[in-house]
């Protein structure tokens, strides 16, 4: 994805997890959580992965792209597809995207990633106007 800045990786933070499930210190049903909302995005918005599901070792991933900012307005909080993410990376200044992972045969569910896209140029302000205008 073109202008990808301030990239944050949450590997480490996977492989710490997916260690203390396999201690045993962490239950599957705290790791498999996926809600409808999370799944329902997978299905309709997700991509899917080459990597099957660290849990159940069966279904593969499927990532999510969550889109995520002040300038996005009602589409703030919505799983977006590449093309889209691509399409508001050239019209809107800045917004986080958020991609998790999730499977949706075992639930399992994890941010993989963050980052900020957009053009970096403020888009121009219309003046409001009143009722009286």
């Amino acid at each position: 994805m073109r202008n990808q800045r301030q990239v944050v990786d949450y590997a480490l933070q996977r492989r710490a997890l997916l260690a203390a499930v396999r201690s045993g210190r962490v239950g599957d049903h705290e790791v498999c959580d996926a809600g409808p909302y999370l799944l329902r995005a997978a299905k309709f918005h997700g991509r899917p992965e080459e990597r099957a599901c660290p849990m159940c070792r069966r279904a593969p991933l499927t990532l999510v792209s969550w889109v995520y900012g002040d300038e996005l307005k009602h589409v703030s909080g919505s799983a977006r597809t590449p093309d889209e993410l691509a399409r508001m990376a050239g019209h809107f200044a800045e917004f986080t995207v958020y991609d998790v992972e999730v499977c949706r045969t075992c639930h399992w569910n994890h941010l993989v990633c963050s980052y900020v896209l957009g053009t970096e140029e403020p888009q121009p302000t219309r003046p409001r106007r009143t009722a009286g205008q």
